[in-house]
């Protein structure tokens, strides 16, 4: 039998821990367009709105991650930094020019699992890219191998 180990305490490594996920933390790069404004100037967001619907837009706000210009990409549940300087009042249009930067090239990692993933026909690239390829047409659950569905269900 094995004396206790009485005062003696095992030492663990704390893992490390995530708090949030930003784009190039998921991508394991930046983008150009994080980093240059000229790269964004030229977005016309009317006419990336798919039909006459802006009011998603206007929820898409400027915001701040780790102390970083960002704006929040609910396709990958992450931000979308932004490291160049901002001229003053243009702070949701830049944002939301950012944002439909990111979604459009198809950069966002949420659009990159579509093909496997989605469920349901939709365009890729979402309605603001004319001519984007359809995805989810033959979309099969994955199956864990080894385990069988319990009979009834």
């Amino acid at each position: 039998m094995s004396e206790p180990t009485h005062g003696h305490e095992l030492a663990y490594a704390e893992p490390e821990k995530i708090k949030s996920l930003d784009a190039e933390f998921l991508a394991g790069h930046r983008f150009p367009y994080q980093e240059d404004i000229g790269l964004i100037e030229g977005i016309d967001l009317e006419a990336l709105t798919p039909g006459d619907d802006i009011n998603w837009l206007e929820d898409i706000a400027l915001l701040e991650e780790d102390g970083v210009p960002a704006v929040f990409d609910r396709y990958s549940n992450s931000f979308l930094k932004i490291y160049f300087t901002i001229p003053a009042g243009r702070e949701d249009e830049i944002a939301r020019k950012v944002l439909m930067k990111h979604l459009t090239s198809g950069n966002s990692y949420g659009i990159q699992l579509k093909e496997q993933h989605t469920k349901f026909p939709q365009p890729e690239l979402g309605p603001w890219v004319e001519g984007s390829k359809t995805v989810g047409t033959d979309y099969t659950p994955p199956v864990l191998s080894g385990w069988e569905k319990p009979a009834g269900h």
